[in-house]
């Protein structure tokens, strides 16, 4: 069986995000990481090949990004992928979700050598677009099911059986391999790379392919093909210092009665 397994390289959260002048992320002006997502992802992606040891199963980290993504691959090879495939093509930047899936669909294939894998496995959305649309769109152009926002995964022959939570129902869904799969922040926390993994990484393959090398025109993807575009950007105003009520005379409580009021909480 062959699993692949996306994952995205992303602006940390925790810093002071900002916009380029494209309107594009501006991903140079902050540290970035392995989306925390799509940890989950991958986690569901070993412990499927840890379930069905009784298999051969090889699990493909793959990613599109600048030269700097690669670190979202070593994090994921550290966890214990078995190889990594980086799609680095500058004619990629600014793509919208619909080119993005354009360049995942013809990736998987070749990182899978030429054919759609048994199981594409994604985390629900990425920490700096939170679309999560492309799953869906993967799916549709790799011509396979679909089973997306996974509380709980399942497999067992060629099945994959799914549980899906919202507020108002649990769903449960199954399909057939191949297919796509994502997953939510509530299958489990990932695992951190051990120092084993650390040190095993550093010997598995991590191939860097182009738009060339997966057969994609380069017309079809970037900001000049996107189909959504961002047309201008606000920074958010600094945080305000907040009002003090002092209660000296008795009037505290009143006075915060009338704050809540005229924010219209009570």
């Amino acid at each position: 069986m062959n699993i692949v397994v996306l994952v995205k390289y992303v602006p940390d959260v925790t810093g002071e995000r900002r916009f380029a002048s494209d309107h594009t992320v501006d991903r140079d002006g902050v540290d970035g990481l392995l989306s925390e997502l799509d940890e989950y992802a991958v986690e569901q992606a070993l412990q499927i090949k840890e379930q069905r040891e009784d298999e051969e199963i090889t699990v493909t980290a793959l990613t599109v990004g600048p030269e700097d993504a690669a670190d979202a691959l070593r994090k994921a090879l550290q966890m214990g992928a078995d190889r990594a495939v980086h799609v680095e093509d500058e004619a990629v930047a600014g793509s919208d979700a619909i080119a993005t899936s354009l360049v995942l669909a013809e990736a998987v294939k070749t990182a899978n050598g030429g054919a759609v894998p048994d199981l594409v496995v994604a985390g629900m959305a990425s920490t700096d677009g939170g679309a999560g649309v492309v799953p869906a769109m993967l799916a549709e152009r790799l011509g396979i099911p679909q089973v997306t926002l996974a509380s709980q995964v399942e497999t067992s022959g060629t099945q994959v059986r799914i549980r899906r939570d919202s507020d108002a129902a649990t769903e449960v869904i199954s399909a057939s391999m191949p297919l796509v799969l994502s997953v939510t922040d509530q299958t489990g926390e990932a695992r951190y790379p051990s120092f084993k993994g650390i040190m095993a990484a550093k010997k598995k393959p991590l191939d860097t392919v182009d738009l060339d090398d997966i057969g994609v025109d380069a017309s079809l993807v970037g900001l000049g093909a996107s189909r959504t575009t961002v047309t201008s950007t606000t920074a958010r105003p600094p945080r305000t210092v907040g009002e003090i009520v002092k209660d000296e005379d008795g009037t505290g409580a009143a006075a915060l009665a009338a704050f809540l009021a005229s924010k219209k909480f009570i």
